[in-house]
């Protein structure tokens, strides 16, 4: 089954228009979700709507309502909510450029592969992605789609183009709120060479396929022994993998040291082969 585009349309830079088609770039990794179930009946728990002193209500006489104060709230039903829903637009206009590393890694939150929406697109596709590429810039914009403005961003992928759907600036918060405590100090220039060393030593080329959630592949495999288990209840060991634990100091020289595999601290001679016993008494 061929994917469903998220949104269609002319993405434009001043009088240019090119037709486009837009796909997420990403997809809902493996996860199991939980059901609450009433144990001794083996009966799923179901949730009613419920107000207070009065009991379950009909779902028909359920509206929505913003909270102005406590406890006192401004109606509003369907119609009106809808009645301020943004348009969508079949229209994305690259409306400013920006320095390609410009943006912070906090605003960004989902991308989308773009991608021309036939034959006569491509040329104009291919320049304007070029032209990306060779500025060093972004284009951004705002693409209006199922009832919402969302900032975008648009920038070179291989062949292609790739849209960023931006935070705004409400949505991010200041990092020197959380950063301010941290002390400015230079760090120790030995300390930070074995650092670099060490990073040196493990940078390699990233591989994602490498990476995998075990939380989910434990559950899996506990799900498995259960089905196994015919229902039986499986207690697994949460102490089996613990590491040892020790004291909070940590000696950060050593332990760069040892993590490098340059063995002990300086000055500690290496361990020897330890000598047969001699049976020669001193003259």
């Amino acid at each position: 089954m061929a994917a469903r585009a998220f949104w269609q349309g002319q993405l434009r830079l001043a009088l240019v228009s090119i037709p486009v088609e837009v796909y997420p770039a990403t997809r809902s990794g493996a996860a199991i979700s939980f059901h609450q179930i009433h144990e001794p009946s083996g009966k799923r728990i179901r949730y009613e709507k419920v107000a207070a002193g009065v009991g379950p209500v009909d779902r028909e006489e359920i509206v929505k309502g913003y909270e102005v104060s406590r406890g006192n709230y401004v109606l509003l039903d369907d119609e009106e909510i809808e009645s301020v829903r943004i348009e969508s637009r079949k229209t994305l206009e690259l409306v400013q450029f920006v320095g390609a590393d410009e943006i912070d890694v906090l605003y960004y939150e989902k991308p989308y592969f773009v991608v021309p929406a036939d034959d006569l697109a491509e040329d104009a596709y291919i320049v304007l992605r070029e032209a990306l590429r060779k500025t060093r810039t972004l284009g951004l914009g705002q693409l209006s789609v199922r009832g919402r403005e969302q900032l975008v961003s648009l920038k070179p992928c291989g062949r292609g183009l790739i849209m960023e759907v931006l935070r705004y600036a409400d949505e991010v918060q200041r990092a020197q709120s959380w950063f301010k405590d941290i002390p400015e100090r230079d760090a120790d220039p030995e300390l930070l060479d074995l650092a670099a060393s060490l990073i040196k030593k493990k940078t390699a080329k990233f591989a994602p396929d490498k990476f995998h959630d075990r939380y989910v592949d434990a559950l899996h495999a506990l799900i498995e022994k259960k089905v196994k288990a015919k229902g039986k209840r499986i207690v697994e060991d949460p102490d089996a993998d613990e590491a040892p634990k020790g004291g909070n100091v940590i000696d950060l020289m050593a332990a760069l040291k040892k993590s490098l595999g340059n063995g002990k601290d300086e000055g500690e001679s290496p361990p020897r082969k330890k000598a047969a016993p001699s049976r020669r008494k001193r003259a």
